[in-house]
């Protein structure tokens, strides 16, 4: 048995992380709860935490079969999953592929438009800031991650978005954006951590352009639980068991 009774490591917004016997390995749960707008929305539906569980677990394995380094080992329940203990690099990484959220407003681009490339952009981890964008000077003056190590997560990042476009296009969804997170291992290799589904990515329906993601919620589209249930179809192959 991994898992040590109520050793809670943290609680996040989305996910709780339990110690086990093995320190190089936690158990990382998720949970049913919605955030959003730095958790000053919040709400919740049952079944939430087993759906992006095993949407990110199908992903995840996909992704270590195609090389990509991942923490992910195994599943321990429908909601709970094995995985590396990590040293988290302090910033979220996006990738966007269409027009979409706060780029909109940025540049003043309409929101679906394709970009000619991969836009990668650095986010600082930091709640207290909402999470504000910075730029590679800035993530040297803060000594948040050295050149080399945002080299290898840039490398690593359109490495798995140029995994996961074909994947999620054979499925009818359109991959607008992600947000990914990286850290180090026991073993001080770089891996792709975190989670990956519709809480972290802008997913649309390709042939409706009906948005499945987080935005619902955002955004008061619609079911989020609708949403969320139609990527987990699609992404691991059967409909959710009730």
């Amino acid at each position: 048995m991994l898992q040590q009774p109520d050793a809670t490591l943290y609680e996040g917004k989305a996910k709780i992380l339990y110690a086990t016997t093995d320190p190089k390995v936690v158990i990382q749960e998720f949970k049913d709860d919605l955030t959003a707008f730095n958790a000053q929305k919040k709400g919740t539906f049952f079944g939430k935490g087993a759906i992006n569980c095993q949407i990110s677990a199908t992903l995840f394995r996909l992704l270590a079969e195609k090389g990509v380094p991942v923490h992910f080992r195994s599943l321990d329940s429908p909601r709970r999953m094995v995985i590396d203990r990590l040293e988290m690099v302090p910033l979220e990484v996006v990738v966007r592929n269409r027009v979409a959220g706060s780029l909109t407003k940025r540049l003043g681009i309409p929101e679906g438009e394709e970009l000619s490339f991969p836009v990668i952009e650095w986010y600082y981890k930091r709640d207290d800031l909402g999470d504000p964008m910075v730029n590679r000077d800035h993530i040297r003056i803060l000594k948040l991650a050295s050149d080399a190590v945002l080299d290898e997560i840039r490398t690593l990042a359109l490495r798995t978005n140029e995994i996961l476009l074909p994947f999620y296009r054979e499925r009818g969804l359109i991959l607008v954006d992600m947000k990914l997170e990286f850290g180090w291992n026991s073993s001080g290799s770089l891996v792709l951590g975190d989670e990956i589904d519709g809480d972290t990515s802008r997913l649309w329906d390709a042939g409706t352009g009906e948005k499945l993601d987080k935005d619902r919620f955002r955004m008061d589209l619609g079911s989020v639980k609708e949403g969320y249930e139609k990527i987990y179809e699609r992404v691991v192959g059967h409909a959710v068991e009730s």
